[in-house]
């Protein structure tokens, strides 16, 4: 049987085809089972790939999202790419996830997705030194609290003092392992993350197979750290871009809105860069 996939990017700057992260969407995955689409996300080697599938309710679709390792309840820029590929012409569309529903518009040029779920927090256990010696900074460099957030996915969020900071940052895998675990991920990690004019730097680095990967683009990411901006009842309005991917030669941009009454969306700009059928 034959399956139609498309590759896009997610959070591009300014039209650059090369730019934001890449993403794998398999356009009608009806008839795969999971293991094949674990299997075909392992094939594709991206960060993330999608596999569309009917709603279950009165959503637009029901989408599964799986890194080459294992299923994921919600991630950013997955979510935006998918939208663009169903949406056919229609402004908006509702996606159904295992976090639960997102909406997913869009103004023709960019998309923008609501937050899975509003944010839980939970505080971190290592000390801020700690943290910062974990990717190889002064001791300082941690500026303020830290948290785990959760607006969809859990990640560690960190803020640092200045950008320059957030670009030296070099992760030690053993550190990172030890205080940047999360037992609901079985993974580590770390989002580090600076303001900035015109736009704050942040940086996200997970662990895969051992090593220490760094992503391009991080929308999940994005979006918990709208939800640390609340736990931390700091003032909203709040609406800034975010740059990433620089450290691995995929310049990424992302918007990052937090409305008055909590509303945490993330917005990017999305291309198709190709398409094609494979058959299982």
């Amino acid at each position: 049987m034959s399956h139609a996939f498309r590759i896009v990017n997610v959070f591009t700057v300014d039209g650059d085809p090369f730019s934001g992260n890449p993403l794998c969407v398999f356009e009608d995955a009806r008839g795969l089972s999971t293991e094949q689409m674990q299997s075909l996300a392992r094939q594709m080697n991206l960060s993330e790939t999608t596999f569309v599938l009917p709603a279950t309710g009165d959503a637009d679709a029901h989408v599964r999202i799986f890194t080459p390792g294992f299923e994921m309840p919600f991630a950013g820029h997955p979510t935006l790419g998918t939208a663009s590929v169903i949406a056919a012409g229609r402004p908006q569309v509702d996606l159904e996830m295992i976090a639960g529903r997102v909406r997913v518009s869009t103004d023709g040029t960019t998309w923008t997705l609501r937050a899975a779920r509003p944010p839980v927090t939970r505080k971190v256990e290592a000390s801020r030194a700690e943290l910062a010696s974990m990717v190889g900074l002064p001791a300082d460099a941690v500026c303020d609290e830290p948290l785990w957030v959760d607006t969809g996915v859990e990640q560690l969020v960190i803020p640092i003092a200045a950008p320059d900071l957030v670009r030296a940052a070099k992760p030690v895998p053993e550190r990172l392992e030890r205080w940047g675990f999360s037992a609901s991920r079985q993974e580590a990690m770390a989002y580090l993350w600076a303001r900035g004019e015109p736009e704050w730097t942040v940086r996200f680095f997970f662990t895969s197979h051992g090593s220490v990967i760094e992503d391009p683009a991080t929308g999940s990411a994005c979006a918990n750290l709208g939800g640390w901006w609340i736990a931390r009842n700091a003032t909203r309005p709040l609406d800034v871009t975010l740059r990433q991917g620089d450290a691995v030669n995929r310049p990424s941009r992302l918007g990052l809105s937090v409305a008055v009454d909590g509303g945490i969306h993330v917005t990017g700009a999305v291309i198709e860069l190709g398409r094609g059928v494979i058959v299982v």
